[in-house]
């Protein structure tokens, strides 16, 4: 057994070594020059070993490194838990503290490093931590560095800052290793001021914002949550918080639970509209531990907007909005077109002000009007839309609305699946159907549409077909709307299509289309290049001309 034990030690040498010589390869001299926050690349390391298949990887999703691996052709026995505890781990502890400080390129390694071990033994598996190394000269020299950053940068800085630091920074000022007293309070100031220094851009500010939001999450979901509650569910998932038994939030603790609040708020404004339950859910869960703050903010919204911002009241409508839960309720008391106009002008300022593109309408109205097209969710939200498009005075004000409100991969939170559509939607298909002088908007909403997550122009665009026919006033926005539908949709234009100066047209509007576009609107109308060529075969003279023309502009590869 020791030569089994020998011979499986030198085979996790030796993934050891490969790792090291992988990470090796880059230039983490320069790579750390880039920012002042960084010492080092690496903190992690697992290496796994199961039936003598060895591993070694240095991100816990293995996302950027491959793994090393090493397959012996010796034995494959199963190793017991007191075996490697005993006698595999210590062996492995030393030999990786020996790479460590035998380094040729320190910057490689983090002040920190830790390294763990999963190995399959006769009792299953074992997860077990071998070896964690601090450097505290670089720790020393990192928090030194992070007070000048903030002192000069932050707090003195009067310029923009680079999304590279705040990667840095939100990582280190959330490390317990290096901030073992967190103060909330301050932390909470220090990523205010980033934004602060950078709200004149909003891309870049957004880029900051994505380096902070996910920092933050990975301390409330690894470090905080874990104390107070037990948590069951796949990382990809919801997740499922049983608090734990005799749990309760001591006044020390009010710190963190503020932190806790500034994330979910963060996730919820800053973060993919689909991870807005999880922020929700935090919210909850802060409740659940008696945060009074919790459950204002849980009523009454962030209180990121002035309260004029999210309520308004008078004799002929009621307004009020939650940025939490993403929501605006709207009361008309009287059904006119001033009331319309208001409530319209309420949302428009709260979208300008920063509230989420991704909400919805909870609608209280005696009047239920939904638009002439079949398929739509029939929701609060779509209802509101449709009654404001009974007015004509009002189209200028929807398509301000509509406008401001249509963002790629943002949705109304009242539809879900098929009848999923983005924010602006049915203000946009309504105006498309009452008036031509909106096919401009229907256009640069398309142009927006995810559809690949969505189907509703599918919808739309049957509609619009039949309501304005095929022709020369319609043909540039149908063939925008076929471009953006899906290969799913039954619209039956093809007769119409098929008319000489309807031909003629299409082919003036896909010049500059790539094949791949042509062949999309093609098999829309034709159901395919094939069906297409058959056409084009039994037609006669110009128009047969035509139509090849079409077939090859489908089918062209140059």
């Amino acid at each position: 057994m020791e030569n089994i034990l020998s011979t499986m030690l030198n085979e996790m040498k030796m993934a050891i070594n490969k790792w090291f010589n992988h990470i090796g390869d880059k230039d983490a001299e320069a790579i750390v020059k880039r920012t002042s926050l960084q010492v080092g690349i690496h903190n992690y390391a697992l290496l796994e070993y199961a039936k003598g298949r060895v591993s070694v990887k240095d991100t816990k999703l293995d996302f950027i490194s491959p793994k090393v691996k090493f397959r012996h052709g010796g034995p494959t026995e199963l190793l017991s838990e007191e075996q490697v505890r005993e006698q595999i781990v210590p062996e492995l502890a030393l030999f990786m503290q020996q790479k460590l400080n035998s380094l040729q390129f320190p910057a490689l390694i983090d002040y920190k490093f830790t390294f763990l071990g999963k190995f399959w033994v006769q009792e299953g598996e074992v997860n077990i931590p071998i070896l964690k190394y601090v450097d505290e000269t670089k720790k020393k020299k990192l928090l030194e560095r992070i007070t000048y950053y903030i002192e000069t940068k932050l707090e003195s800085g009067k310029h923009p800052t680079q999304p590279l630091e705040t990667f840095f920074l939100s990582k280190h000022l959330l490390d317990e290793e290096l901030f073992p007293d967190q103060k909330a309070g301050w932390i909470i100031s220090v990523f205010d001021r980033v934004q602060q220094l950078n709200k004149g851009n909003k891309h870049q500010l957004a880029e900051h914002r994505a380096r902070i939001v996910p920092a933050l999450r990975r301390w409330a979901e690894n470090k905080l949550l874990p104390r107070y509650f037990d948590i069951q569910g796949e990382q990809w998932y919801q997740k499922k918080y049983t608090k734990k038994s005799d749990i309760q939030l001591e006044s020390t603790e009010q710190g963190p639970i503020e932190l806790l609040l500034y994330t979910a708020v963060a996730i919820i404004k800053y973060g993919p509209s689909d991870c807005r339950s999880t922020g929700i859910a935090w919210l909850e869960r802060a409740v659940e531990l008696g945060s009074v703050r919790a459950s204002r903010l849980m009523k009454e919204g962030s209180g990121t907007f002035a309260k004029e911002e999210v309520y308004f009241r008078d004799e002929r409508v009621e307004c009020k909005a939650n940025d939490i839960f993403a929501t605006v309720a709207i009361t008309i008391k009287q059904e006119a077109e001033g009331s319309y106009a208001c409530a319209l002008r309420f949302i428009c300022r709260l979208l300008k002000q920063g509230f989420p593109n991704s909400y919805q309408i909870k609608l209280k109205s005696s009047t239920k009007q939904f638009l002439p097209i079949k398929g739509l969710a029939k929701s609060g939200t779509h209802r509101f839309f449709a009654n404001a498009l009974e007015y004509p005075n009002l189209y200028p004000l929807l398509e301000e609305y509509a406008r401001e409100a249509m963002e790629e991969f943002e949705w109304y939170t009242d539809t879900e699946g098929e009848k999923s559509c983005m924010p602006g939607s049915y203000a946009v298909f309504g105006l498309g159907l009452a008036d031509r002088n909106h096919f401009s908007l229907v256009e640069d909403y398309m142009a927006k549409v995810d559809e690949e997550h969505q189907s509703v122009q599918d919808l739309f665009t049957v509609a619009f077909a039949k309501q304005h026919g095929v022709n020369a006033e319609t043909m540039a926005t149908l063939i925008v709307c076929l471009l953006y539908s899906t290969d799913s949709m039954k619209l039956k234009i093809k007769p119409a299509m098929e008319e000489e100066a309807n031909v003629r047209l299409l082919l003036n509007k896909i010049s500059g289309f790539q094949p791949y576009e042509v062949e999309h609107i093609v098999y829309i109308i034709w159901g395919g290049v094939e069906k297409l060529k058959a056409v084009a075969a039994k037609a006669k003279g110009e128009k047969s001309i035509l139509l090849s023309e079409l077939v090859q502009a489908a089918i062209d590869k140059r």
